[in-house]
């Protein structure tokens, strides 16, 4: 028991918008499967943050039943990680608009995605839109995170989120702890097979450029034939992200999919077209995916054993949240019930 004190605690979530990408596999979870017996892991589907942007509501019910069932295929066990829906745990909600009145308006103002998702949808610029960082922030502090997953351009949500917590604390004493970004070293950045200089993306217009965890192993070959290499006359496959982004960005999902180096692939592939190695690419994601598609396949035939998952994830996440959300409930001077 002294141990399940002592271990560091990482929280992290994606958002049911859509299905899984290959990105979202290489780059997040199949990371996590790996980190259960040295942290103790909570990982959420965050479904607060996915209505920014107008979602279809029986599509994003479904999305996210069937998120939870990728989750578990991809071997995160329930039994070793706290599995739950953001929504299920009022204290996100509750703590977030605490932490609205503790966020600056041009801290807001400078965040990257805001400014991306607001060119992006246009006619729905909405307040949930700008302010969604606080939430966000209020999802990593109420179960007093050390550790965040992100990706390298996530970066800056877990430093807006140590900025709030330092200005809290500063108020009220020592109430939130400060966590830190958990970059993982290798496939933290799939690259969309279409336009290798943009991050791999379920909102991608061209649906070309996506790969999703759950695809026919037929459109994953499909679209590894028709990704993007290089225009150089070289031809070789060799890794240079800034002269070859589109071979480079098939090396790296290749060796996580291979657990082969890129000098290991450098000689597998010398003296041969880039056709072959595009087939080995899409044919090496097809065999890394096919039993976590299999697999969650049967666990949605298992509604009710899904549904005792989730709900037994909000229970164990709640009663953490809980604890911080009055604290902080007191602090500001909220009288208890």
């Amino acid at each position: 028991m002294e141990n399940e004190v002592q271990k560091k605690r990482i929280l992290s979530g994606i958002q049911p918008s859509g299905d899984l990408t290959l990105g979202s596999y290489l780059g997040a979870i199949k990371n996590w499967a790996a980190l259960a017996d040295e942290y103790d892991c909570y990982y959420m589907l965050a479904d607060m943050h996915t209505i920014t942007v107008r979602q279809v509501p029986a599509e994003l019910r479904r999305h996210t039943l069937t998120q939870v069932a990728a989750y578990i295929a991809s071997g995160l066990d329930p039994e070793k990680n706290v599995l739950f829906v953001q929504s299920h745990v009022p204290a996100h909600a509750q703590l977030g608009w605490v932490l609205d009145c503790y966020t600056m308006f041009g801290e807001l103002s400078r965040m990257t995605q805001f400014k991306d998702k607001s060119a992006k949808n246009a006619d729905n610029i909405n307040a949930g839109l700008f302010t969604y960082p606080a939430l966000m922030a209020a999802d990593i502090l109420l179960y007093q995170a050390d550790l965040v997953p992100v990706g390298g351009d996530q970066k800056q949500h877990v430093e807006i989120c140590r900025d709030i917590a330092t200005r809290f604390n500063g108020i009220y004493g020592d109430t939130f702890k400060l966590p830190d970004p958990y970059i993982p070293q290798v496939g933290a950045r799939v690259m969309s097979l279409t336009s290798p200089e943009k991050k791999m993306s379920k909102s991608d217009k061209d649906p070309n450029g996506c790969v999703y965890m759950l695809e026919k192993p037929e459109d994953i070959l499909r679209k590894f034939k028709r990704a993007i290499t290089d225009s150089d006359t070289e031809r070789c496959v060799r890794f240079d992200r800034e002269n070859k982004p589109g071979v480079s960005n098939l090396m790296q999902i290749y060796a996580v999919a291979t657990g082969k180096s890129f000098e290991t692939i450098e000689q597998e592939f010398a003296g041969h077209g880039y056709g072959d190695f595009k087939q080995a690419v899409g044919e090496s994601v097809v065999e890394l995916l096919r039993p976590i598609r299999e697999e969650t396949e049967r666990l949605l035939a298992d509604k009710s054993y899904l549904e005792s998952v989730y709900r037994a994830g909000a229970e164990k996440a709640a009663y953490v949240a809980n604890r911080t959300l009055n604290k902080v409930y007191k602090k500001v001077g909220f009288l208890p019930r």
